[in-house]
């Protein structure tokens, strides 16, 4: 089954109740993206990613041609490299919603995006009690949480370090493996 991953925009002043800007994006193969890549990534508006798609094309077939690939070879690359935009296209939009200011809400599990949007908002929908709550929404861009803050469940000591103070198949540093 495919697997979607929910984004909602937080830049500008937009908040959590404007779910019809809510974009699922899923995960896997594209097959448009490895056929037409160029035209998949304007309309999808990737901009930087295209900027980066051509310019990537343009010095492989420079650089093969430098070394006297013949055109059989470079047609290879180019299959090869369009089955790698077909692969990564996901990962292309989901990096650009995050340089957008974008929040990643949920991944969810569905047989299409009609199926993910209807799992997704009766679950979310369950778990927010109000368009200012969401505290379930994965920050991406946030620091890791520390220790030593007395109101965190989290916050718990470390373990003490054994007497060698190492843990490890190595017992003692520099020695031998």
């Amino acid at each position: 089954m495919p697997v979607y991953t929910v984004h909602a925009p937080v830049a500008n002043g937009a908040d959590l109740s404007a779910t019809d800007k809510f974009v699922f994006v899923r995960d896997g193969f594209h097959f448009w993206a490895a056929v037409a890549g160029v035209l998949w990534l304007l309309w999808h508006r990737l901009w930087l990613a295209l900027i980066g798609w051509i310019v990537l094309l343009v010095a492989v077939h420079v650089g093969m041609s430098a070394l006297g690939a013949s055109r059989g070879t470079i047609f290879v690359v180019d299959i090869l490299l369009s089955i790698l935009m077909g692969l990564e296209a996901a990962s292309l939009r989901r990096w650009t919603l995050s340089r957008r200011k974008w929040r990643q809400l949920d991944i969810v599990v569905a047989d299409d995006e009609e199926t993910a949007e209807h799992r997704f908002f009766e679950r979310w929908t369950g778990r927010q009690r109000g368009p200012i709550n969401d505290q379930w929404s994965v920050d991406r861009g946030g620091p890791p949480p520390t220790r030593n803050i007395p109101s965190q469940p989290f916050s718990k000591p470390p373990p003490p370090l054994p007497q060698g103070g190492i843990i490890g198949l190595f017992p003692e540093p520099g020695g031998p493996r």
